[in-house]
């Protein structure tokens, strides 16, 4: 699978480990930055990444930085994308069976390594569910406003 990644200055070492992870896991890897620990605005990259899936450039995201919460935020604002915060492995299952969630958001300074894998684990091996989630899936990118 073509897996994009982004994250922030405060989740850099946790995109690093993942992203070489998920490579040994056969996966397709893009690193969408940053590259160093200097601080950053996770905005920029968390759009960086919606854009990267809404445009078919990566099957799936991982969007990464501190809480995981202001970099899902940014995701979120791209219409094809559905970005989903977990934090342990069956939130990250629920988001891809009954939301058909493209990204993954987590927030390193709040999972270990360990967890994330497992959230990465669960997230990228279930499939959604359809049925009657599909309607309910469609009105997520179509909002009435």
């Amino acid at each position: 699978m073509r897996i994009a990644i982004a994250s922030d200055h405060a989740a850099i070492v946790l995109k690093a480990a993942l992203a070489e992870w998920l490579r040994g896991e056969g996966h397709d890897v893009v690193d969408l930055g940053p590259e160093t620990d200097a601080r950053v605005d996770y905005p920029d990259f968390g759009y960086k990444l919606a854009r990267a899936v809404a445009n078919g450039e990566a099957e799936r995201g991982v969007a990464l930085c501190g809480s995981g919460i202001g970099i899902s935020i940014a995701v979120n604002r791209v219409p094809e994308c559905r970005c989903a915060l977990v934090s342990e492995p069956l939130s990250a299952s629920l988001a891809r069976e009954h939301n058909d969630a493209n990204v993954v958001a987590m927030g390193a300074r709040l999972i270990g390594e360990d967890m994330a894998k497992a959230i990465l684990t669960a997230f990228l091996s279930t499939e959604f569910g359809g049925g009657r989630h599909a309607g309910r899936v469609e009105k997520l990118s179509q909002p009435a406003l």
